[in-house]
């Protein structure tokens, strides 16, 4: 099969399994061919682990998951080096982070000095064990989940820096009634996530990593791209706007988007599409910002505020 069809066949796997959430799994696949994370955020019940665990089993690779509470670890996730009594030594043991997908549940759950516990391997696909450095397999992909309605039990907000190592923020939305619908017929007899078969190996996926990289990002879009980043910055009721990592995470959001679409070159409408999942979490709305408006309706209003400029020659 070739690499097109896998893409296109990976997705539809994805739409069957999670019924009325297309853009969710087209900016998922768009996520992990950039090399970045997700965030996946709604309401309990609506999908978000077992959207995450068919996309696991994709790919042909090592699948680890975290179920974070307040008394999870740092050493629970990264690993420790532990006292062998028959060896007389140290050994070390790494922890659930040494995967290909990582699935982080209701990470908000997780105590601040836990979520930490991430930053470093997210950025630097590595972790640091009692001084000792391990390297992460490749692909290495974070999904991690939180429930937006339980802010204020039991739950810790992640910080901005562990925020802003989320390439984007997907959030799931109810179905409709007739998707419902086609869910519960589907699920009357048996689960058909339990029938999901690789599409694509590790080193696929590499490969495919690397050819998104070449797709052209040309200086009309990259001027585009970066006037609504300062634009974050300049407007009035954001206290703290999109930084470098940001812009950089949009440019190769968007030569991703446009390999999976089957393009060879990023167009402004590309940008116009990710800016909201890429930006909307690491923004900080100032005080009166925040009593007046949701942060999504504040970065959709400066993505329709910057003038999206012709397509024309873009493939040059």
């Amino acid at each position: 099969m070739a690499t097109r069809e896998k893409l296109t066949a990976a997705q539809d796997v994805l739409k069957q399994i999670i019924v009325g959430q297309d853009n969710c799994v087209e900016l998922l696949f768009t996520s992990l061919l950039s090399g970045g994370h997700v965030l996946l955020e709604s309401v309990p019940g609506s999908g978000k682990t077992r959207f995450a665990k068919a996309f696991a089993k994709i790919i042909e690779g090592r699948f680890s998951r975290i179920q974070f509470t307040p008394d999870v670890l740092p050493s629970d996730v990264t690993g420790i080096q532990f006292f062998n009594p028959k060896t007389q030594n140290f050994e070390l043991r790494v922890g659930p982070v040494k995967a290909n997908v990582l699935l982080a549940d209701e990470i908000n759950r997780a105590t601040p000095r836990t979520q930490s516990s991430l930053l470093e391997v997210m950025e630097e696909h590595q972790t640091t064990i009692d001084g000792e450095t391990v390297r992460l397999p490749s692909p290495f992909f974070v999904i991690a989940t939180q429930n937006p309605i339980e802010s204020n039990h039991g739950t810790f907000p992640l910080p901005e820096a562990q925020l802003d190592r989320f390439l984007m923020k997907i959030k799931l939305a109810y179905p409709s009634f007739e998707q419902e619908k086609e869910i519960l017929l589907h699920q009357r007899e048996s689960d058909s996530l339990n029938e999901i078969k690789p599409i694509f190996t590790t080193e696929e996926i590499v490969s495919l990593q690397q050819e998104v990289r070449k797709i052209l990002v040309s200086e009309v879009v990259t001027d585009y791209l970066l006037r609504i980043i300062h634009r974050t910055r300049e407007h009035r009721e954001i206290e703290l706007g999109a930084s470098s990592r940001a812009a950089l995470a949009l440019m190769r959001a968007g030569q991703a988007l446009a390999f999976l679409r089957g393009r060879e070159y990023v167009t402004p409408h590309d940008i116009k599409t990710l800016a909201a999942s890429v930006l909307e979490h690491r923004l900080i709305l100032s005080m009166d910002g925040a009593m007046r408006n949701e942060k999504v309706d504040v970065v959709r209003e400066i993505i329709e505020s910057v003038e999206v400029p012709v397509e024309l020659e873009l493939s040059r």
